[in-house]
């Protein structure tokens, strides 16, 4: 909402000092960021600060220290000092007078009600605006009640302000109800201070020294102080029924157990190091022991023995390996799940590829994750029913999780409604990332990322309702053959993962489409082209593809036999080839058909002025057909006439051949994949991108290889990144349908 009194402000620190400082703001009556940061610098400017920040830092405050401890009516320097304090006060909602350079009545009564409002009112009394108070006063924090707070999490801003500020690295904290990073570092602070740490030596995190000191101060029933308050304000920080009290009485006692029983500690009521701990650091107590882990190392044997003799029964694996050479044992290998069975060992699925960053995740990638957690789960053997949790293995912020990571759950629950639900949905990942994906009904259980205490999505922030297992500690078990190392998990009981399993499916060479899938086939691709804004327009409309769903799988099918045989001569999942046709026909429109007729036409007549395209239903042009021939002819790996792409004869000659006939299409698909493995440009990926080339074509690639081998493919494409991104899914629908063949 536009304010005049902010408008006012912004147009004081415009003209007085946007030349002064290097910047000016926008004069919208409404306080941000961008206004706060002006008034820093102008107040830093003021102060005799040469170079100017947006941040009041260290520097800003010890000279505001220094200069003016306490700002009144007889210390404030001049006019426009004053005016800086007043425009401060009009963006944070108080009465800053008439912007007049004057610390008079109503600035007086403006700052004590911020100090009182913070909580400030016996520490601090009286209308002196202090340091501290300064650099709060020029943020966007609220000091007041705000729409999403709670009463309770006020009372303990308040109090955490008023019994603390006066210390060296203390600062104000919100005082808006809502629960923060900062509130869940500033009671870490609060129980440092009690423990008698030295300004300097307390920092706010939850470190060793601060977990030994705290084990000697447990709080019970019947017990008052100061203890207690802290240890009830970090029940109210993590959403429990209580208000901030100095006494434990019966009403917390019962509220504390049905929080140790929520996060799997003993219920005895008790304010033990355990339960404190859990309160006020995501990962709690890490010497905890734990029934259940995740680890990236293969469970031989003599590693089972470890987990068993450690306590763990339940044990998180991963589906697939994003990389062919780094970490080899990350991804199950084979006969590990008869280890498990064996040794009386669960094992819950986990699937990750890269998702370490917002741009990983989008609809169409949940859509490629739900497909290829599926296959890839089949191929190990789980059984139906089982969940698989996929990972967001990053501090997701609020816009982030809105804007790509919730797209990519229900991109991933579609695809598996599409696969007939055969597993069910978890997600790995911060407290809030699973809270909010659980929330929006994309998954059923959360793996909670907990040992990452710093975590925006993760300090402050309650355990999710759903929580299955609680990442919290990594530990070395074992010795010799047996050492493994872990990451440690409480397990809550709502996912017990899975003890026996299916026959695993191997990685035996492709066989014919069954042809009575072929509908089933073709109904999962259209479902999936829909969804993605490609529907069967045949032609109609802008952009439109000429081939439909239909007539593009119809084509794949009448060259099935040459692609199973392709496939058994170069050793190259049918999927690839499968991929690359269907996706070059659906993208085939009447652009495309008529640059086609001017390559003609400059070959016939001599009048088209184009004289290659991509063309055929491989959309390969003459030039990369004679490249990709070329190279498998000097590999040994087909036999032919090598061509010269720069004679009109020999392109002409092959790019007939490609548009024409489509068993040459498939047939050099095939071989510019084989030209991929050995070295083809890639696509048209960011400068500084690394490009790396697939080792050889194998039946069990590597994700990230597949994806580089259809990139590669589309090298020509301006558009190769989004094009690949979205035909990873149809590989993975193709990849399913041959998987039902191989090992039928």
């Amino acid at each position: 909402m536009r304010d005049p009194m902010v408008l006012r402000a912004q147009r004081f620190v415009n003209s007085v000092y946007g030349s002064r400082i290097g910047t000016k703001v926008e004069e919208t009556g409404e306080a941000d960021w961008a206004t706060m940061y002006a008034l820093t610098r102008a107040l830093q400017y003021e102060l005799g600060i040469t170079t100017l920040s947006d941040n009041f830092g260290p520097t800003t405050l010890s000279t505001l220290t220094a200069k003016y401890p306490e700002l009144n009516a007889d210390s404030v320097p001049s006019p426009d000092f004053c005016r800086i304090i007043q425009s401060g006060l009009y963006c944070k909602g108080y009465d800053g007078g008439d912007l007049d350079g004057t610390y008079g009545e109503r600035v007086r009564a403006a700052v004590t009600q911020l100090k009182t409002d913070m909580g400030l009112e016996h520490a601090f009394p009286g209308a002196d605006l202090t340091p501290k108070v300064f650099k709060a006063l020029l943020t966007m924090d609220s000091y007041v009640l705000g729409t999403l707070g709670t009463q309770q999490v006020r009372e303990v801003q308040r109090w955490l302000n008023g019994r603390y500020l006066n210390r060296q690295d203390f600062f104000v904290v919100a005082c808006d109800g809502r629960v923060s990073r900062d509130l869940a570092r500033a009671l870490v602070f609060g129980v440092q201070y009690e423990l008698g740490m030295a300004d300097g030596t307390a920092n706010g995190n939850f470190g060793p020294g601060t977990q030994s000191a705290l084990k000697s101060h447990p709080v019970r029933q019947s017990d008052k102080g100061v203890y207690v308050q802290l240890f009830s304000a970090g029940m109210v920080v993590n959403r429990r029924p209580v208000a901030l009290t100095d006494t434990f009485d019966s009403y917390l006692a019962a509220a504390v157990r049905a929080f140790q029983s929520f996060v799997a500690l003993p219920a005895t009521g008790e304010g033990d190091f355990p339960t404190f701990a859990s309160l006020l650091a995501s990962y709690g107590d890490q010497s905890r022991q734990g029934k259940a882990c995740d680890t990236i190392a293969k469970v031989t044997p003599a590693r089972a023995a470890s987990l068993k003799a450690a306590g763990i029964t339940y044990v998180g694996r991963y589906l697939t390996n994003p990389s062919a050479t780094s970490l080899p044992e990350k991804a199950i290998q084979p006969g590990e799940l008869q280890v498990f069975a064996q040794h009386g060992l669960r094992c819950f699925p986990i699937y990750q590829t890269v998702n370490n960053d917002a741009s990983d995740f989008d609809y169409v990638a949940g859509r490629t994750a739900g497909y290829a957690a599926v296959n890839a789960a089949l191929d190990h053997g789980f059984r139906r029913g089982t969940r698989i949790f996929f990972a967001v293995d990053f501090d997701a912020i609020d816009a982030e999780i809105t804007a790509n990571v919730l797209p990519h759950f229900k991109g991933i629950k579609e695809a598996m409604a599409d696969s007939g639900h055969p597993y069910e949905i978890g997600v790995y990942g911060s407290r809030n990332v699973c809270a909010q994906v659980g929330a929006a009904g994309w998954s059923t259980a959360s793996f909670v990322a907990d040992m990452s205490p710093g975590f925006e999505g993760n300090a402050g922030r309650p355990l999710p309702k759903d929580w299955a297992y609680d990442q919290f500690v990594i530990r070395t078990l074992g010795s010799g053959d047996g050492q493994l190392e872990v990451d440690v998990d409480i397990a809550s009981g709502r996912d017990t993962g899975q003890g026996s399993f299916n026959r695993p499916r191997p990685a035996v060479p492709d066989v014919a489409l069954d042809a009575r899938q072929v509908p089933a086939l073709r109904a999962d691709l259209a479902r999936y082209m829909r969804s993605i804004g490609r529907p069967d327009l045949g032609g109609v409309g802008s952009g439109a593809g000429l081939y439909t769903n239909a007539q593009a799988v119809e084509a794949i099918q009448d060259q099935d036999g040459l692609i199973t045989e392709l496939s058994h001569t170069y050793k190259m999942r049918k999927a690839l080839i499968q991929t690359a046709v269907y996706w070059a026909m659906r993208d085939y429109s009447l652009a495309d058909q008529a640059t086609d007729q001017q390559v003609a036409d400059h070959h016939l007549t001599g009048s088209g002025s184009v004289r290659d395209s991509h063309t055929g239903i491989g959309q390969i042009s003459g030039f990369d057909a004679i490249q990709a021939w070329n190279h498998c002819i000097g590999w040994g790996l087909t036999t032919g006439d090598r061509r010269d792409p720069a004679k009109d004869a020999d392109l002409w000659s092959v790019w007939q051949q490609m548009s024409k006939d489509n068993a040459f299409s498939v047939r050099t698909a095939a071989l510019v994949h084989l030209w991929g493995t050995r070295g083809r440009p890639g696509g048209q990926l960011p400068p500084g991108d690394r490009v790396t080339t697939p080792r050889a074509m194998r039946l069990d690639l590597a994700e990230f290889e597949i994806t580089e081998l259809l990139r590669r493919y589309r090298a020509w494409d301006p558009d190769v990144e989004a094009q690949t991104h979205q035909s990873l899914a149809v590989y993975q629908i193709f990849e399913k349908y041959n998987s039902i063949a191989r090992n039928a």
